[in-house]
């Protein structure tokens, strides 16, 4: 499904972790399509307040969960770096689909990392 919100579209998710060499690209690219994933699932759910939001958001952290174990073996780990532009890209997310004011450790608040 191609986005329709022409900015989450155009935007350079985890571009920070992209240009670290500490994270492989192959393990970034899997983050950014839960981005993407979490994107679309917004427009196909349109939440109608944070609540359903936060809904949307926890079970895409809990994907981003399930990779820590890929960058272990990979040398690499999912830490404060990746945290805080991981953090960042879900408020951007929750701020052009409408939800400036969402909380953004709430949302990533399900990460174990």
């Amino acid at each position: 499904m191609a986005l329709t919100n022409r900015q989450a579209a155009g935007h350079p998710f985890l571009q920070g972790m992209y240009d670290d060499g500490w994270f492989p690209d192959h393990l970034v690219d899997k983050g950014k399509a839960i981005l993407l994933r979490l994107c679309a699932r917004i427009e196909a759910e349109r939440p109608a307040d944070l609540a359903a939001l936060y809904a949307l958001t926890d079970a895409a952290t809990e994907e981003l969960n399930a990779l820590e174990e890929e960058f272990d073996a990979a040398g690499s780990e999912i830490e404060t770096v990746a945290r805080e532009l991981i953090g960042a890209d879900f408020a951007f997310v929750a701020a052009a689909y409408g939800f400036p004011d969402a909380d953004r450790e709430t949302l990533i608040g399900a990460r174990n990392w």
